[in-house]
């Protein structure tokens, strides 16, 4: 598995990293991750504890994840297959370069970075990188994966008809049932970032603060530039009546402790692959409030999910309709949030079909 940064500088191309190679080592094959080394990439080693991974120092400019050495890393460690996790960097070169060189597959995971909400920002950069080194690539690979149909259709629009396997993200395993109590809470959860709307979802949480419960909170848990985390704090120091709350990044026992208590998850986002915190909150029992753009409908379909817009006005309404639902209401979306993650998404039956995949690309057939 070749990325770019192989930390939570990624956001959720990491957790798609990780769990993919834990999947990996379920089935009995041997994960390898590469990548490149940045300023967090000892802190987060330990989610990679027990993965033989190697990393190469970047040059040039950090946005780009240039690493010189990368390409002799992929080399000296015999790999049969390549998937590489995300575009638009050096290693999207380094994997076509290394398709065209062994003739053996590579799989490219866009991550939903072909949505036309990303194409369109700082599209010149990706005009230049289309004709300097993506399209090259794009054309060596053996198939691509998309997570959702939506994405598999920006796929074959952008590459003018590669072969796309759909496989979604699996949820993390379920968990037990909490013997917490589930307050008014509502949690976001990821990336402080301007796709994820954060502006926008603390300006209709103050919007709805008076129709809401008095005790109602928002908890926001995550990370990111330091534009971002200076919006958020500055939001918060002018809305401290509003009981908005930022806790900094959550992994492990933190972050189950934050979806204990949370009665709902929220993601009011403008652009999105398959966002694991979705899953995440679902496998602990936890319905969401989310957009369109998360990619999700089976969330709506099932009734594990409110659907909300983009909007100040959309968000809020969402916010005002899901903390005033009634207990028996909650259950039964708890149950289906339960019941997605421990079905169409589970681990088991997402690893099958990944298992099926795989084998088809290394016997050198044409994936289904």
């Amino acid at each position: 598995m070749l990325s770019s940064w192989v930390s939570r500088r990624n956001g959720g191309v990491f957790e798609a990293v990780v769990a993919q190679a834990e999947m990996l080592k379920s089935l009995g094959a041997a994960p390898v991750v590469l990548g490149v080394r940045e300023e967090a990439s000892a802190e987060d080693a330990w989610r990679l504890e027990g993965i033989e991974t190697h990393l190469a120092d970047q040059s040039g400019f950090a946005s780009l994840a240039y690493a010189p050495d990368l390409p002799g890393l992929l080399d000296a460690a015999h790999l049969d297959l390549v998937h590489l996790h995300g575009i638009w960097q050096f290693t999207t070169k380094f994997a076509g370069d290394w398709a065209e060189a062994t003739h053996k597959p590579v799989v490219i995971s866009p991550h939903g970075m072909l949505d036309p909400w990303i194409t369109r920002r700082n599209s010149w950069k990706k005009h230049l990188a289309r004709f300097l080194w993506e399209r090259s690539a794009w054309n060596s690979a053996t198939a691509f994966h998309a997570l959702t149909e939506a994405e598999a259709q920006d796929i074959v629009h952008e590459t003018r008809g590669a072969k796309v396997a759909t496989i979604p993200n699996p949820a993390p395993p379920l968990s037990s049932d909490s013997d917490l109590p589930r307050g008014p809470n509502v949690l976001y959860i990821g990336r402080i970032h301007e796709k994820k709307n954060i502006a926008a979802l603390l300006s209709a949480w103050i919007a709805a603060k008076p129709k809401l419960p008095e005790d109602a909170t928002l908890t926001i848990a995550g990370w990111g530039d330091d534009a971002g985390i200076d919006m958020l704090e500055h939001a918060m120091r002018d809305h401290k009546e509003a009981s908005i709350e930022f806790v900094g990044t959550a992994f492990g026992g933190q972050k189950a402790a934050l979806f204990d208590l949370a009665r709902f998850v929220v993601l009011p986002s403008f652009s999105e692959g398959l966002p694991m915190a979705m899953l995440e909150a679902w496998s602990a029992g936890v319905p969401t409030i989310m957009t369109e753009h998360c990619h999700l409908p089976e969330g709506f379909t099932a009734g594990a999910a409110i659907e909300c817009g983009t909007d100040r006005a959309s968000i809020c309404e969402a916010l005002v309709k899901g903390l005033n639902v009634a207990e028996a209401d909650w259950e039964a979306m708890s149950e289906a949030a339960r019941g997605l993650a421990g079905g169409p998404f589970s681990p088991d039956t997402i690893a099958e079909v990944w298992e099926a995949f795989y084998l088809a690309l290394l016997e050198g057939k044409s994936p289904a």
